[in-house]
Order: C-alpha cells, then sequence, then structure tokens
C-alpha cells in the first residue's frame, strides 16, 4: 500500500508540473511552482508531525485491516467526508491558482484529499492499536465526491458541510479516549461534534424571482450523543463504575450562512471568509433524538 501512495504522489507532482496549454505564461510557471512546494510541504511536515505525534508512540505490525464501522454512531466516518470536502477543495483553489481549468484543478484537488487521508489510513493499517479502515477510505471518498459533482455540473458549491463543537459532559468520564482539554475533546469527543449540510434555496431558482437572500442557507444537522465507547459503552474502566448513558442519534434544522456568497474586494476578508465557511454560524435551531423528541434552542454551537 505505501508504494502505491508514494506513486500517487509522484504523479501529483508531475500533474502539478505539467503546463495546462501550450501558452502558458511565466506568471502561471512561477504560481505553479509555488503551488507543488506548498503542497508538497504540507504533505510531508503534515505527515512527519501526524506520525510523530499519533504513531510513534504505539508498537508497529503488519498491514491490517480494522472494521470500525459501527463506532460512535458513525460521526467519525461522516467527519471523513467532511474533512475531505474541504481538503478537496483547498486543493482545487490552489489548482485553479495555478492557472489550470476547472476539469484539471477538480482532479488534482480530488489527489491532493485523496492521497492526505490515503497517507493516515496506511498509517492506520501498519499500527498495532488500530487498522486501516474500508469505511474510513469510502466516506474520503463520498467527501470528494460531494465537492466535485457539485463543481463538475454547477462550477460552485450549492451544498456546503460545515462543523460546530459544543462541549459535552462525557469527555470528563474518559478523558484519555475523549481528550481532556478543549483542544483534545474537539477531536475526540464525538458527542461535542455536529456535521452540517447547508443550503441557500435562492441558489436553485432566478435570484429576481426570490426574496431570499443567497447567502442564507437553511441547514441540516447529524451529531451522536451518550457515547463513551466506541461500539458500546463501558459499565467500568479500570474498576471504576460508569454512568449509564443512552446512546442516541440526533438530527437538526437551522439556519446557516454561506460567507462564499457574500460579495468583497478585499482578499482579507475573502480570506477570513473561507476560514469562516469551515464552521457552522450560530443560530437558533430545532433538533430531534429518541430520548428528547422534538425541541428548540435558542442558539446551537
Amino acid at each position: 500500500m505505501l508504494r502505491y501512495s508514494i506513486s500517487f504522489l509522484l504523479l501529483f507532482s508531475v500533474c502539478f508540473a505539467q503546463t495546462p496549454d501550450s501558452s502558458k505564461t511565466d506568471i502561471c510557471k512561477k504560481k505553479q511552482i509555488i503551488t507543488l512546494s506548498t503542497t508538497g510541504a504540507l504533505y510531508i511536515g503534515g505527515m512527519a508531525g501526524l506520525y510523530q505525534l499519533w504513531y510513534a508512540g504505539y508498537p508497529q505490525t503488519s498491514f491490517q485491516f480494522f472494521n470500525d464501522n459501527d463506532e460512535w454512531l458513525q460521526m467519525d466516518k461522516v467527519g471523513h467526508t467532511y474533512s475531505n470536502y474541504h481538503i478537496t477543495e483547498f486543493g482545487y483553489k490552489a489548482a485553479k491558482f495555478s492557472c489550470f481549468n476547472e476539469t484539471q484543478s477538480i482532479w488534482l484537488g480530488g489527489g491532493f484529499g485523496l492521497l492526505f487521508l490515503l497517507t493516515i489510513e496506511i498509517f492506520d493499517g501498519f499500527s498495532a492499536a488500530w487498522g486501516a479502515s474500508w469505511g474510513d477510505m469510502i466516506a474520503n471518498t463520498g467527501g470528494y465526491l460531494l465537492f466535485a459533482t457539485q463543481q463538475q455540473f454547477w462550477q460552485e458549491q450549492k451544498f456546503r458541510m460545515k462543523f460546530s463543537y459544543s462541549p459535552s459532559k462525557y469527555a470528563q468520564y474518559r478523558p484519555e479516549l475523549m481528550g481532556n482539554s478543549f483542544a483534545t475533546s474537539l477531536l475526540k469527543d464525538y458527542n461535542a461534534q455536529t456535521y452540517w449540510l447547508s443550503f441557500s434555496p435562492a441558489s436553485f431558482v432566478k435570484q429576481e424571482d426570490t426574496k431570499w437572500p443567497l447567502w442564507l442557507c437553511l441547514s441540516f444537522g447529524y451529531s451522536g450523543d451518550g457515547m463513551t465507547g466506541g461500539s458500546f459503552n463501558p459499565q467500568e474502566i479500570d474498576g471504576v463504575a460508569l454512568p449509564h448513558f443512552d446512546r442516541q442519534r440526533q438530527f437538526y434544522l437551522s439556519l446557516d450562512i454561506d460567507f462564499s456568497k457574500i460579495n468583497t474586494n478585499s482578499k482579507a476578508l475573502k480570506t477570513v471568509f473561507y476560514g469562516l465557511n469551515l464552521l457552522k454560524f450560530p443560530f437558533p435551531a430545532i433538533s430531534y433524538d429518541k430520548g428528547s423528541g422534538v425541541k428548540g434552542s435558542f442558539v446551537h454551537f
């Protein structure tokens, strides 16, 4: 598997080194050098750092697969889709900056995203504590397809994946697994995460036919609650009893803002808006789960 990853990286480099047409200017060539250097540094530096922080302290084994599709109410799989959606968008924008055409940029953006996350799966596969997951790889591909199909057919993102976080009460019971600080819980506590799919109804009609603002979106969210373990909640940890919690899925309906639809000529604001578009904007929300039924909240983060 590792040799396939390296081959894919070389192919990716060759693609970026190619000119999109015979009339490429010196400016485009310089942009391609900048893009290749930046993405290469992000990939190599990111993977080296991740390996040292996450994998180096665990024993290694021969490559193996692990079926984790029933864990965390599939919140981790939605997270993989979200991650590759945005990594693909980053790669797409980098390719467009380098003067590649629309189709080339979509493929190159997806290639960068899939390579980045495939490498993580390879790390997992050689770690005795984990294993590569087909479910993760399918979810990664879903994130690419969500971006690529919209960009190919609409030349824009009518549906955007967003993320929000609100600290949960569950991490305190298993801090080593679910985080013992804001930063670690942000990544590890799936009870505290919500993933959203936002779209503006105005993007599907002519602007003169609606008063709905293009930047104002409806947003559907998904989360999990009551989870203190992957596939099941343990009754005790190291001889200490844990409270009983009902594991349940939660669904949300709310409003959101698509910052990419707010017109501005400021490059600084465009950069800020790009970052903000990773996150769901706080708005009132309606939620549903089996335990509480339908309820409303003034603001959901």
